[in-house]
């Protein structure tokens, strides 16, 4: 995208860049930090308007009160840019401007005014962009994936795996569009209309369809991934219909069945109605309805059941895009071989985690671990090993709100934090880890085990948590003063051996700390610690 200026300095280890996206419903702004070390970015700020530039005049062209709403926007996100000390800002339009006959009147007019210079891209450009703005916040197994995200005025479909994109779509149908050609406000939608709406998006799609199913490998497992607005929303609606507690949408996945549950539930209810639902902005819930039945449709049309939400798309990948431009990553693999690495290191240099500390508990953390499986764990695929991981990086993160009761605040911060590549669950297990790695062990009313849904959860959190309780035990000194630990089980007992890195190094607080948990281990594994 256009370069608003240059950068004096690419090797600054940290650089704002602000993307702006002007859809057909909404104008969206972000600013993102870029660590040039870690070669990631974090999200920093984000705004929205509701701009409504879909709405066109009967010749097609973009009105001057949608133009006019524009450019108000764009004036406060500059403002945002500017008082954010970014350094660089890069922009999109998409459907709206691009198939508006004074498209590049209006291109031009931002330019004059606001000195913003704009890049209207092509739909398969736009597919791309949301392509990486996936790949920078999910972690893509080695499988194949179907990212849908339903615009305001077009729909992308994209056929791509973790390495590259290997179908690129748009269609010509979005929610807004849907809306503003066959709704009319408060006439509610019979079975008859509802088949034709359903048949008329099927025609839509169809060229994009069969692009996708054209480029399908046989025997390679497909997953669904949405992305944007219209998903989110109707994540948030159906967790409410399923009466299961709030969460972040990025990574949260539901059922067709479930989906097509709310859809019927919204065509039975007047618009007055569904403009009272809480989860809904009064522009959403306009044309949920539209959204739905397009995003039912292309599940139908390709046979999917489930899906996975993204909360990450084109607004993040105008950022990747320039990251890959400028050299800051090399190509899209980057981005996802190290995604989970780099969004704990992200979390922990936020909160002030001591490198060195949390680099020195992991290492004992990971010596208990290899020690005691089948002890005190019987993790076989290292799962929980990698939670482990993340969990020993920010476990006393909570230190940035208060020494007292760190643990509890710890909890808080990693459950509402932003974890790029793992899901709800296991972000809860990590956040619960750090909870219990310390004081005394989960009870039924912690609101900490309660967000935990399984059993195997459960578990995972008891044995990760008994193991970072005695890793984070013998960090008692800034300084390293360990060589090595062992570990024996001899009947009943856990006997831990301390190894100083030097032979006359006194390692008495160590072991007065490590005593201290022989309480728990009790508790939880009925094995004496023994302490040599």
């Amino acid at each position: 995208m256009i370069q608003k200026k240059k950068l004096s300095n690419l090797q600054e280890k940290d650089i704002s860049v602000a993307s702006i996206d002007i859809g057909t419903n909404s104008t969206h702004l972000l600013i993102a930090e870029i660590n040039s070390d870690l070669k990631s970015f974090s999200i920093k700020f984000t705004d929205k308007s509701t701009t409504r530039l879909g709405e066109r005049d009967e010749e097609g062209n973009l009105t001057e009160e949608s133009i006019k709403r524009v450019l108000k926007t764009l004036k406060r996100f500059k403002e945002y840019c500017k008082s954010n000390g970014v350094n660089q800002i890069v922009t999109a339009a998409t459907s709206a401007v691009r198939e508006a006959p004074n498209g590049r009147d209006f291109l031009n007019r931002v330019q004059s005014d606001l000195d913003i210079q704009i890049e209207l891209i092509s739909g398969s450009e736009e597919a791309r962009l949301i392509y990486l703005g996936v790949l920078s916040g999910m972690v893509l197994e080695d499988k194949t994936y179907v990212i849908i995200d339903i615009g305001g005025g077009s729909t992308e479909l994209i056929l791509a795996d973790q390495k590259d994109a290997i179908a690129l779509t748009s269609s010509r149908v979005g929610a807004v569009r849907l809306k503003n050609d066959f709704f009319l406000d408060n006439e509610p939608i019979n079975r008859e209309r509802s088949n034709f709406l359903r048949t008329f998006i099927q025609g839509s799609l169809e060229p994009s369809i069969e692009k996708i199913k054209r480029r399908l490998q046989r025997g390679k497992t497909v997953s669904m991934i949405a992305t944007s607005g219209t998903a989110i929303s109707l994540g948030n609606l159906i967790l409410s219909d399923l009466e299961q507690p709030k969460q972040k949408m990025h990574g949260y996945k539901f059922k067709k069945e479930n989906l097509e549950i709310v859809l019927e539930k919204l065509i039975k209810m007047p618009t007055s109605e569904i403009k009272k639902i809480p989860s809904l902005s009064e522009r959403r819930s306009e044309i949920i309805i539209p959204g739905a039945l397009i995003l039912k449709t292309s599940m139908e049309m390709l046979n999917f059941n489930q899906l996975t939400i993204s909360e990450r798309a084109l607004r993040e990948g105008l950022v990747v895009d320039w990251m890959l431009r400028q050299g800051i990553i090399k190509n899209e693999f980057n981005i996802q071989s190290n995604i989970r690495k780099t969004t704990i290191l992200h979390q922990a240099r936020k909160f002030g985690v001591d490198k060195e500390r949390s680099e020195k508990v992991t290492n004992i953390a990971f010596q208990i671990y290899d020690q005691t499986k089948n002890i005190f764990h019987g993790d076989t695929d290292s799962k929980a090993k990698d939670l482990l991981w993340a969990a020993c990086n920010l476990y006393d993160c909570g230190k940035y709100v208060n020494i007292s009761s760190y643990h509890k605040h710890s909890w808080y911060l990693i459950k509402n934090c932003e974890l790029l590549g793992y899901s709800q669950s296991e972000t809860n297990s990590i956040a619960s880890i750090v909870r219990y790695h310390r004081k005394t062990l989960p009870k039924k009313r912690h609101e900490s085990w309660q967000s935990l849904i399984s059993k195997e959860d459960k578990t995972l959190v008891l044995e990760m948590s008994l193991i970072l309780r005695l890793a984070a035990s013998l960090d008692q000194r800034p300084e390293n003063v360990l060589s090595s630990i062992k570990i024996k089980l001899l009947n009943n007992i856990i006997e831990i051996e301390l190894i100083p890195l030097k032979s006359n190094q006194d390692l008495l607080l160590e072991k007065w700390s490590l005593e201290l948990c022989s309480k728990v281990v009790k508790e939880l594994k009925n094995l004496e610690l023994k302490v040599v």
